[in-house]
């Protein structure tokens, strides 16, 4: 395949990834609109048909960046996966029968030019680098005692910013997540630093991986509670950022373009905290209640949806 044909294909595996992961998300946010929170609500949510959609869509998304990078670089492949958020907002107003504020698309537009530049400067400096099998260990501990920390607050009143210390959480276990799989991989192909490791090492960095990957998408399903497009935003963020945490702290990485890349990741990450107040400060109010909630996503019933405001205009 010629590398104009690989990079249209890229391209075009890189919107359908996007198109996945922003159906995913509004399928969570609906679900979230109805679900009340508690005991036996996970039970509750592995028995709607609504959530095996978000969770099939999230793999397809997966799979099709997969796909997308084999095809296309990381250059182009990555900031093209920001297009989740500009994707998400127009479909999460219409099943919820209503139009995008103008407010939503200032936060959503400076929320992506924030992530475009930390990807744009963010990347292995020597590709095929991973975590030794101790490293995996520790940053996982270190990942768990944060993902408690960032889901520890309780409260109604502050539903907007537990929804982002949910959202953050979930981004950090799925860019770790992302990162121990790049150590299991290196383990199964006998590439670790230190020569090959117990089997059972190897076990228990495929369980680590499969506990923060579910983790990740039960705690963004938490953060949808609180909305779409800021918790959405803040996932999308916190996901490089760890990866780039890692990469710096333990294995060795810089930002491209050594201190103008740090310059420039500073400047994103401004841009994006930006876009982020926009967007929770335009987001529509959405009712706690699982009553006054939207109907269960699914895509074949989008068009039944009932209105949010339905009743907004009825005296008394």
């Amino acid at each position: 395949m010629s590398s104009v044909n690989g990079t249209v294909l890229a391209v075009l595996l890189s919107l359908v990834s996007a198109a996945g992961y922003a159906l995913a998300a509004v399928a969570q946010a609906r679900l979230a609109a109805r679900s009340a929170p508690g005991r036996g609500s996970l039970r509750a949510l592995l028995t709607r048909s609504g959530w095996w959609w978000a969770v099939g869509l999230n793999a397809a998304g997966a799979l099709a960046h997969v796909a997308a990078l084999h095809y296309g670089p990381l250059t182009l492949v990555q900031p093209l996966g920001a297009l989740t958020l500009v994707a998400a907002l127009p479909l999460g107003a219409y099943c919820a029968r209503r139009r995008v504020t103008r407010g939503e698309w200032r936060g959503a537009l400076w929320t992506l030019a924030g992530l475009i530049g930390l990807v744009a400067v963010t990347g292995p400096a020597t590709p095929g680098d991973s975590l030794s099998v101790s490293e995996s260990l520790a940053v996982a501990a270190a990942t768990a005692s944060l993902v408690a920390l960032l889901t520890a607050g309780r409260g109604a009143g502050r539903r907007s910013g537990q929804g982002l210390g949910h959202a953050t959480a979930a981004g950090i276990a799925s860019g770790v997540a992302s990162a121990l799989t790049q150590t299991l991989t290196a383990a199964l192909a006998l590439e670790l630093p230190g020569g090959p490791v117990p089997w059972w090492q190897t076990a228990l960095l495929a369980v680590l991986i499969s506990g923060f990957a579910v983790g990740g998408l039960l705690l963004s399903q938490t953060a949808y509670r609180a909305g779409l497009a800021a918790p959405l935003a803040v996932v999308n963020l916190s996901n490089p950022a760890a990866a780039a945490v890692i990469g710096v702290a333990l294995l060795g990485e810089t930002f491209r373009g050594g201190p103008w890349g740090w310059l420039v990741a500073a400047a994103a990450s401004a841009l994006a905290a930006r876009g982020v107040v926009l967007l929770t400060s335009a987001a529509p109010n959405t009712s706690p209640h699982p009553a006054d909630a939207l109907p269960e996503f699914s895509p074949t019933l989008v068009s039944d949806a009932a209105p949010d405001t339905a009743t907004a205009n009825v005296p008394g």
